[in-house]
């Protein structure tokens, strides 16, 4: 990946996490994310009864787009998405949260981490 890709990615936006339902349609909300580029693992905090966490644990396997954007620049991060409950992983992706956020993340009862192995980056107006 291009160093103007991983400064991107760097900052500290927000950006859209689109799974897909049982039913086929698309589940789209807006998350906080952290970026692992030597690693192409992008990583979403999140509670293990939500909605995006349900999809996936409903279809293993399951693909996933992570778009983040910031005005007319956007990168979108593809792949497939596996949800962990293991202490060592959670702990991965709050350590990492705090780097990239500057603020420790909410730690509710029930937080697990999305892994999305990262297989396909698309990108426009990154200079």
């Amino acid at each position: 990946m291009n160093t103007i890709v991983e400064g991107f990615l760097a900052e500290p936006h927000v950006a859209t996490l689109t799974t897909l339902r049982p039913d086929g349609s698309p589940h789209v909300v807006a998350v906080r994310f952290t970026w692992d580029g030597e690693a192409e693992l992008a990583r979403v905090l999140t509670i293990g009864t939500t909605r995006k966490a349900r999809n996936l644990i409903a279809g293993p396997g399951g693909r996933v787009a992570l778009c983040q954007a910031a005005g007319f620049r956007w990168v979108t991060l593809e792949g497939v998405a596996t949800v962990h409950d293991a202490t060592k992983r959670v702990a991965e992706g709050v350590r990492r949260y705090r780097t990239r956020y500057g603020t420790p993340p909410p730690n509710p009862p029930g937080r697990v981490v999305i892994e999305i192995a990262v297989d396909r980056i698309t990108q426009l107006n990154l200079r």
